[in-house]
């Protein structure tokens, strides 16, 4: 995004409200679809194979997703591609991340969901998260909150990171060997300065559980904007600071990320910056 991403504004046009509750349905769908091909370890001997595992689970949700979303907003454009960052064009977006999580979901892991984020002119507009195998769907409406089932989340009110719960996930495949070496350094940094740190992907269920006031804060370096625009929506409505690793305004242009509650995120931006 071109604009720092910043809390959302008071009033809510009521479309945008109606907009959420149909983006809700377009992607419990897509989750139930996915759902049915959840259970088994799928197997794999080469990086091809890998590869088409993880597209028939996108395909499966994006022949759901595209045409529900599309009827939604025709005029708006389309991003799918989980990897992508930067800003983008005028307009509205929908970015999709129709499988976030895929890997585990091929290897029978319980840690993926199905996410839509409405961008308009560069600043999400709503996001729904949805996790199929526990059917707990989390919504932020910019100006309206942040819910999960229809219930208002909060940040938690933890104001000393030695007493919190800290998340990053690791650097994906191919990453430059700076940013690997970069998120080790953070971890061993929030080692010395956290309660408990936790590692795992994908992004968007950490940021679920700042939201939710479950955990304190997380921390990516890199990312791109499938992985990091619908929690820092849901953040943010929840009362959450949402900056770069350096305490900067976040865009998904920015080459480090950071969520918090309030009171820890000064002390987490002096911890990553060791």
């Amino acid at each position: 995004m071109s604009e720092t991403l910043q809390g959302a504004a008071t009033a809510v046009p009521a479309s945008d409200a109606d907009l959420l509750a149909q983006t809700v349905i377009a992607v419990r769908t897509a989750g139930s679809a996915l759902r049915e091909r959840f259970g088994e370890v799928v197997g794999y001997e080469t990086r091809e194979e890998l590869m088409r595992a993880l597209a028939a689970n996108d395909d499966t949700a994006l022949d759901i997703l595209r045409p529900r979303l599309t009827r939604l907003r025709p005029g708006a454009g389309w991003v799918e591609d989980e990897l992508d960052g930067g800003a983008l064009p005028p307009g509205e977006w929908w970015v999709v991340d129709p499988a976030e999580g895929n890997v585990n979901h091929l290897h029978a892991l319980p840690d993926w969901a199905v996410t839509a984020t409405l961008v308009r002119e560069n600043r999400p507009v709503l996001t729904v998260v949805h996790l199929p195998l526990t059917g707990e769907t989390y919504t932020a409406l910019a100006g309206a909150g942040a819910h999960l089932d229809g219930r208002p989340l909060r940040v938690s009110r933890t104001a000393d990171l030695g007493l919190g719960i800290v998340a990053t996930s690791q650097a994906r495949p191919d990453e430059d060997e700076e940013v690997v070496r970069r998120v080790g350094r953070s971890i061993t940094a929030m080692l010395f300065g956290a309660l408990v740190v936790r590692t795992s992907v994908p992004a968007t269920l950490h940021l679920v559980n700042v939201a939710a006031g479950r955990t304190d804060a997380f921390w990516q370096f890199a990312g791109a904007r499938a992985d990091l625009l619908p929690g820092a929506l849901l953040v943010l409505e929840a009362g959450g600071q949402v900056s770069d690793a350096e305490g900067r305004p976040w865009t998904p242009q920015s080459d480090s990320f950071l969520a918090a509650a309030p009171g820890v995120h000064a002390e987490a931006v002096s911890t990553l910056s060791r």
